[in-house]
């Protein structure tokens, strides 16, 4: 006779569940890498982050004053999503009758925090007070002389420009709004008109609110 086979440490439901806890955790590991990746890429986005009042005081300075602080803020805040959505590395769709792949470059945000950082100490050392709190006059003058050595008759793309005052003017006079205010009129750029809409001339800026 053959001795009886020894119990099982753990049950059989027990070992069971312990199972499918583990298979549960393993199929949980691609979700938690990813959200892993967001967070150290948030984190990363963080520490590279221009500073905001820092880029605020220069918006004042260097865009059309005509904006008002409700379109300059306006404008800041588009040119901040347009950096939190930049990817450095990534694909570049490529021009009409041409294969060619390009990528993005390296994040530039890392060198314009620097440069806001040096209008910062720029502003220090010449009155002993913050780029932010002087006024835009003075503010326009430390601008100019850092940017002295700019060279061109147009402005670039912004991931183009050598200096985040300028990235910042580029990427503004790309936008609708810039159009808007050239035109003094609601032309609304790279937005879809209702076909109801197009034989109706865009209403004045002056308009609006009326």
């Amino acid at each position: 006779m053959h001795d009886a086979l020894p119990a099982p440490l753990v049950p059989e439901p027990a070992r069971r569940s312990f199972l499918a806890r583990v298979a549960g955790m393993l199929a949980a590991l691609p979700l938690i890498d990813r959200h892993a990746e967001q967070f150290a890429r948030r984190s990363r986005s963080i520490a590279t982050q221009p500073n905001a009042t820092q880029l605020g005081a220069l918006a004042a300075a260097v865009l059309p004053a005509e904006l008002g602080p409700a379109g300059t803020s306006r404008a800041v805040a588009d040119f901040q999503r347009w950096m939190d959505g930049y990817r450095p590395g990534a694909e570049i769709n490529h021009g009409y009758g041409t294969g060619t792949i390009d990528r993005l470059g390296a994040d530039p945000r890392p060198q314009w925090r620097a440069q806001l950082s040096a209008l910062d100490a720029d502003a220090r050392r010449a009155g002993g007070q913050s780029f932010a709190t002087l006024p835009v006059e003075q503010r326009q003058t430390i601008v100019r002389a850092a940017l002295a050595g700019e060279r061109g008759e147009t402005l670039p793309s912004p991931l183009a420009a050598r200096h985040v005052a300028v990235a910042l003017m580029a990427h503004f006079y790309e936008s609708p709004l810039a159009t808007d205010l050239c035109y003094e009129s609601e032309i609304g750029r790279q937005q879809c008109r209702p076909l109801a809409a197009q034989r109706q001339q865009p209403v004045a800026l002056a308009r609006r609110g009326r």
